[in-house]
């Protein structure tokens, strides 16, 4: 674009590329939300259960089940239910999960050195393998979480399948496993270099520095000599005369040849008149 420097022109090329900042952030919120439904024990809540309180229920997740209550912030989670854990999707989930954490962790440490933050240019090799790594630990958060889903009714259990919800981790792993798979997969398209910039007219810091140097220099135009005359001080209803004319210019005039005399008594000039 015309017009700019090549400081702001430097400026415009260095910043990083949106797909870059977009997969660096949902990463770490995707993650967040994998931790939290990975240790909250909620992924589904037993309602109506006998022998117990009507405002309290059981919450039940993949690694300890809790008693809760309604008027009571405080749960008990002494519990044990070895038929639920016996299902073979809590083993699944609890393996996946923590497997999702560790994976994400290791795509982001791999994508921080090829984003471009103190660089000319991303590493776009290194970013996108990154990214991959963040879209499969996604997809290790999202089979576990339908797979649960699926079959949140048909869980044995040593208590009572009265009315059974769906808890709020399951929530949560679905939402931070799509952060994950839209961050890692967007990240990952990078590394075709489809837009390198130029969308957003970005040009490389070679290029541009090499256009600012070999740039020619304004031409300046040579002074043209003023031929304006100041106006006459004497009251004429001529402003100007013949002498004030010859000694206002500037530059030398070309002297008026003499008028030649020629003899035309005769019809031919002497060689004199020549």
């Amino acid at each position: 674009m015309p017009g700019r420097s090549a400081q702001e022109w430097i400026r415009l090329s260095m910043r990083t590329p949106g797909i870059l900042i977009f997969g660096m952030v949902l990463a770490p919120c995707g993650w967040i939300l994998d931790l939290t439904a990975t240790v909250a024990p909620n992924w589904r809540t037993l309602h109506a259960v006998p022998d117990i309180a009507t405002d309290e229920f059981i919450q039940q997740g993949i690694w300890e089940i809790c008693r809760a209550s309604s008027i009571n912030t405080r749960a008990d989670c002494s519990l044990s239910d070895p038929t639920y854990f016996a299902n073979e999707i809590i083993r699944v989930a609890q393996g996946l999960m923590v497997a999702s954490l560790i994976v994400t962790l290791g795509g982001i440490a791999v994508a921080i050195p090829g984003v471009r933050c103190w660089k000319e240019s991303p590493n776009w090799v290194v970013a996108g393998l990154g990214g991959l790594l963040i879209f499969l630990s996604g997809v290790m958060t999202i089979i576990p979480i339908a797979w649960y889903t699926h079959i949140l009714t048909e869980l044995s259990s040593d208590t009572p399948l009265n009315d059974v919800r769906v808890g709020y981790c399951i929530i949560l792993g679905y939402i931070g496993g799509i952060l994950e798979i839209l961050g890692g997969f967007v990240m990952f398209i990078g590394i075709c270099r489809c837009c390198n910039g130029r969308n957003r007219g970005e040009r490389r810091v070679e290029d541009v520095r090499r256009q600012f140097t070999h740039q020619k220099p304004p031409t300046t135009r040579a002074p043209v000599p003023s031929l304006s005359r100041p106006r006459s001080s004497a009251s004429s209803s001529v402003p100007y005369s013949k002498d004030s004319l010859d000694d206002d210019v500037s530059f030398p005039r070309a002297k008026t040849p003499a008028a030649r005399s020629v003899n035309t008594v005769h019809s031919r000039p002497y060689d004199d008149d020549l």
